[in-house]
């Protein structure tokens, strides 16, 4: 399994960006998707976003569309999460995930046994 490590959380105000990472350990993060998942205390799993091997493909959950963007930089074995226009309700831990079998497109229904985990990093919004 590839080793992921997340960082970028942190506690801003409502309206601020923040830009998450996630390293895969060396040469482990190919031919990988991968994506974005949150959860807030006391609720489900969510998942926000998830991007193909190669960038060729994204996709998004309801509540990242149009202000989050998840990018990848595969020479620095790096995906990034772009959070702009923060909302309270954005505050959670966030986790990233790599799947080789998954596409973008199938990334939200990765179950938290298959694929890789990251531990998460930390995301607080205040209004």
């Amino acid at each position: 399994q590839v080793q992921l490590a997340e960082s970028g959380g942190g506690l801003v105000q409502a309206g601020d960006s923040l830009r998450l990472l996630c390293v895969a350990s060396e040469d482990s993060s190919r031919p990988y998707t991968m994506g974005w998942f949150r959860q807030a205390p006391g609720r489900e799993r969510e998942f926000v976003a998830a991007i193909n091997w190669g960038a060729t493909g994204t996709y998004y959950g309801e509540s990242a569309k149009g202000r989050f963007t998840i990018s990848r930089d595969d020479a620095k074995n790096t995906v990034y999460l772009q959070m702009n226009n923060l909302r309270p309700e954005d505050t959670a831990d966030y986790y990233c995930a790599a799947d080789k079998y998954s596409s973008a497109r199938a990334m939200p229904v990765l179950r938290p046994n298959d694929g890789s985990w990251g531990r998460g990093t930390q995301v607080t919004v205040s209004s």
